[in-house]
Formats: structure tokens, sequence, C-alpha cells
């Protein structure tokens, strides 16, 4: 024979904040991401694997490609804070400068997997995409002049620095697909941002 429980015996389920919902939301899209792939990220899908109504998914992000850009740009923000905490503890030099934006980029790609290539290819064309990566790449940009600059009699263009995300896409998505060793790859890029420098120190 069953024991009913009287009901004011179960702890209330706690209420998310909207911030806490869309939190919870995005680390429920990359893990479908992970597992089913960028193709299985639907609102419908989120909704259902998140445990919540579908029309709480469209609150959050509008629609599937407003979700894309939502991770692609919950991916740079944890990029840029994980490349900022490393560059304010690390050496003084230009090696340690250099070597710290090259492990932060890999690194985060690393740990991101193949996810973010997924979604990155799931937005290719689309106009929130251009929007959210000319976001991202300009933060970044100023992120690496500021860093940089201490070491260059003039501070390093953004057509330099342009191509250095450009060297650091290749390396850090190729890095994650496994056709280079990580190390090779933080290797070649604190290269890439080093001669950066010198670049600038002979214009």
């Amino acid at each position: 024979m069953s024991t009913a429980f009287p009901t004011s015996s179960l702890a209330p389920r706690r209420r998310l904040t909207r911030d806490q919902r869309r939190l919870q939301l995005i680390e429920t899209a990359w893990r479908l991401a992970r597992d089913e792939g960028a193709d299985a990220l639907t609102l419908g899908r989120l909704a259902e694997q998140a445990g919540v109504a579908k029309p709480v998914a469209y609150d959050h992000f509008g629609t599937r490609n407003g979700l894309l850009a939502a991770l692609y740009e919950d991916f740079d923000r944890r990029q840029t804070a994980a490349m900022h905490a490393a560059l304010a503890a690390s050496g003084p030099t230009l090696i340690d400068k250099a070597g710290v934006i090259a492990d932060a980029y890999v690194d985060c790609a690393l740990a991101q997997g193949r996810e973010l290539a997924g979604v990155a290819a799931a937005l290719e064309g689309s106009a929130e995409l251009e929007a959210v990566k000319r976001a991202c790449r300009d933060a970044f940009v100023d992120q690496c002049r500021e860093a940089l600059a201490p070491f260059s009699t003039r501070a390093p263009s953004t057509v330099s620095l342009l191509g250095a995300i450009g060297a650091a896409d290749a390396l850090s998505y190729a890095a994650a697909a496994g056709e280079l060793d990580p190390s090779d790859a933080r290797g070649e890029l604190q290269a890439v941002f080093e001669a950066v420098v010198e670049r600038a120190s002979r214009a």
C-alpha cells in the first residue's frame, strides 16, 4: 500500500530568473550540439531537452539562427574572459603575452570541440553570423592590440591583427578536429602574434 505524502512536505521548485533560464538553455544547447550535432539545434528540440515549454525557447532566442548566434557569442565571452585573466597573470615579455593569446585561443576551441565548428557552419552566410562575428572580431582585435602595443614603437595594425585571427581560427579548428597537435598549433600561433609586433616595429 503506497503512502501519500502531503504536498506541504515537498520542497517547492525554485523558479529560475530570466538570466538563469537563458544560461540553462545555452548549456543544454551545447550539450545537444555535442551529442547530436548542430543539425539537432532547433528551438523545439532545445525546449524538450531543457524541460521547458517551446514558447520559452522562442522568447529567449526568437529563431534558430538567434540560438546559434547566442552560442557563438557565449563561446566568445568565455574565450575573452579566459584570455583577460591569463594576460593579467602572465609574465611581462612579448613571448609571455603572445603565448597567452595563442594558448587561450586554441584551448577555448579545444574545450568546445567540434560543436563550435558545427554552429559556425550552420550559420554560415546568415546576417546573424556576420554581425556576431564582426563584433567578436573587433573586440578581440582591441584586446590583442592592447596586450601587444607595449612591445612595439607603433601599435599593431588592424590588418595585421585580422590576418593573425585568420591564422588563429584555422589552427585552433584544426587542433580541435585532431588534424594538428595542440602544442604545435599553440606554438605556430604564438609565432604569428610575435611577427605581428615585429612588423609593427619596422613600419
